[in-house]
């Protein structure tokens, strides 16, 4: 029955509601009759038309206060909070209406017991409709559904057990948290009990799933919990942070995965507010490779630093229009006045990238635009180093050519000691900067070295996360593989922190934390989806985890210095690295040879190139020939 009516039309719905008023209004009118004359109520031709006013009363009141545009399976406390005001409303102009006419037979007290009584029967009529029509989903004998646990009995945790009353996906068992004042109570009638108590009720109660409801917590605290969870068969997921909840209702659809951020237990520092506005407050920003993970998140970082122009550059459409399309609703959602121009064009366009600058006149650059994924570099090498070098270097004398004060590589910790030709390449552009900063010209070079960001395209936990959804196996490519990792949107701070502080030729590196080792992440992320590694020792488990080899000049750890004794600076985050680099004539002898041998696609001669510049890059195997060639 309760499916027919969902299915009506809101109209239909709507004039149902208002019928049922009405006829509550009636029933309250003549409970209140009769409780005030104590005797069952027969009303006289005078007191009729008590009957007949209240409506006109009731309903307009009722209307004004939205309540007719409630949907009755989603109320909860605000929709009775609203429910009261009205009939508080009415119950004043009842009151009124009584003592202007002062019919006979008809008590003036009837004002306010009437509406008492009134507000018991609609407050009683939402809260059958929200249970009868929110269907199965909110019975707690109903079998088959997820057994949830919601850590955080806070104001996110109360509104998600509110979601859950609506939602056929879960039972909700409980509530974990460790404030005393709210373990051994009751929220709507489900219990709270301490975190000291959890394994055992997860056994005890067949709990299926966790959800982190503390979305203002650290994540110190939120690793601390997840760990505590780690031996527990349970699949745990997390809410948005307190930004994301405050544009509405919490739905259990804003139930998340867990990501890397919730498992590196690092706080991000807040940014410096001098050093974020210093190269960007009402001046022209040009930034490369805008479409990018890094270069998208740059230009959101950038316009809320209020530039007079950003220039977005990319030679990915789609991706550009993706960025400048969202770029130019936030500004228009938060009133920021920058000129926003989306611009087609590849770095490796020498003539179009200085036509760019010199049109354009940015004061700072911030050059994101590569290939960086290793394997594909390696299959393509001319083209990683015409990019990646060659783009870089185009970019770079651009720069000079409009005099633009200050320009930031965006680099990588795979440039030090590298082993493939992706990391070379952008050790190489490092150099380039490095061996131009000590030229005449106005602009300042510096570099900006960090590890794997969360969320880039080619990053482990989507593979990961895409891999559990098929059924594994997940994908390692070596048992003791361990990489650094760092929120996008941090890193991007961070760059535009770093590049602030750039004296000219300044290599920094970022505070990544401490490595994370990729195969305990990857059982990590088996087990608190609430499922089991399989392997030797318990082959009845859910998920494999396969060892696939190193990929073509895939090293084992990452490193983000070449040297030692990295210089602080005046951020917690960033320090400075102390490279050694050829003198400009030396190194440009060694970029002509590097053209010429990428003009024809020559890979032994490129590789000879960058292992003769980049320390630690391996010299091409020599060809060895059959015998009696």
């Amino acid at each position: 029955m309760h499916f027919e009516v969902l299915a009506w039309s809101r109209s239909k719905k709507r004039l149902a509601v208002i019928a049922l008023d009405v006829m509550l209004s009636f029933v309250a009118t003549w409970i209140a009759f009769s409780l005030r004359l104590d005797t069952l109520h027969i009303p006289t031709l005078v007191q009729l038309r008590v009957y007949l006013l209240i409506p006109f009363v009731v309903i307009p009141v009722f209307i004004r206060f939205g309540l007719y545009r409630a949907i009755f399976r989603y109320t909860g406390q605000a929709a009775l909070t609203a429910t009261a005001k009205a009939v508080a409303t009415y119950g004043v102009l009842l009151s009124i209406g009584l003592f202007l006419t002062q019919w006979d037979m008809v008590p003036r007290s009837l004002g306010v017991l009437q509406p008492l009584i009134f507000l018991i029967l609609v407050g009683g009529s939402r809260a059958f409709a929200r249970f009868w029509l929110a269907g199965p989903g909110v019975s707690n004998d109903i079998g088959g559904l997820r057994r949830l646990l919601i850590f955080g009995a806070g104001t996110a945790g109360v509104q998600t057990a509110v979601a859950m009353a609506v939602s056929r996906q879960f039972k909700l068992i409980g509530f974990v948290d460790d404030d005393p004042f709210k373990v051994g109570r009751s929220i709507n009638g489900v219990m709270v009990t301490g975190s000291a108590d959890l394994k055992q009720r997860v056994v005890n109660e067949k709990i299926t799933d966790i959800l982190l409801a503390m979305p203002s917590a650290s994540r110190q605290r939120r690793l601390s919990i997840i760990q505590s969870l780690n031996s527990l068969p349970v699949h745990v997921r997390t809410l948005p942070s307190m930004a994301d909840l405050a544009s509405g209702r919490v739905t259990v659809q804003d139930f998340r995965e867990l990501d890397i951020e919730d498992l590196l237990g690092r706080d991000p520092v807040a940014p410096q507010p001098d050093l974020m506005a210093r190269d960007l407050a009402s001046k022209v920003v040009l930034v490369t490779g805008a479409g990018g993970s890094i270069g998208s998140e740059l230009c959101r970082s950038i316009v809320l630093q209020r530039p007079r122009q950003l220039v977005l550059l990319d030679h990915n459409e789609f991706g550009l229009y993706q960025i400048h399309r969202e770029l130019a609703q936030w500004c228009h959602a938060q009133n920021l006045v920058v000129t926003l121009t989306p611009l087609l064009g590849s770095v490796t366009h020498a003539d179009r990238m200085r036509s760019v600058c010199l049109q354009y006149q940015p004061s700072t650059i911030y050059h994101a635009a590569a290939y960086k994924h290793v394997p594909l570099v390696e299959e393509n090498v001319a083209e990683g180093v015409v990019n990646n070098i060659f783009g870089t270097l185009n970019m770079a004398q651009a720069a000079l050519a409009c005099g633009a004060q200050r320009f930031v590589l965006i680099s990588t910790d795979k440039a030090v000691r590298p082993t493939n030709v992706m990391g070379a390449s952008k050790r190489m552009a490092e150099m380039v900067l490095q061996a131009l900063a000590d030229q005449p010209g106005d602009t300042r070079f510096s570099m900006v070295r960090f590890g794997n960001v969360l969320g880039s395209s080619g990053s482990v936990v989507p593979l990961f996360r895409q891999q559990l959804v098929t059924g594994g196996p997940l994908t390692v490519t070596h048992p003791d593989v361990t990489r650094y990792f760092m929120t996008i949107p941090e890193a991007a701070q961070l760059v535009v922190q770093a590049g602030a502080m750039g004296q000219g030729g300044d290599v920094f590196v970022l505070d990544m934390g401490e490595p994370v080792k990729i195969m305990e992440l990857a059982r990590r992320m088996v087990q608190l989806s609430g499922l089991s590694v399989r392997e030797a020792a318990q082959p009845d488990g859910d998920i494999s985890i396969e060892i696939t080899g190193l990929r073509p000049g895939e090293k084992l750890f990452e490193e983000l210095l070449i040297g030692d004794n990295p210089e602080p600076t005046g951020h917690p985050r960033i320090m400075k690295a102390q490279e050694s680099c050829f003198s400009w004539p030396a190194l440009e002898v060694q970029l002509q040879a590097l053209r010429q041998a990428a003009a024809v696609n020559d890979e032994p001669a490129i590789r000879t190139v960058l292992s003769h510049c980049v320390s630690g890059f391996p010299a091409p195997a020599p060809t060895v020939f059959p015998s009696g060639m």
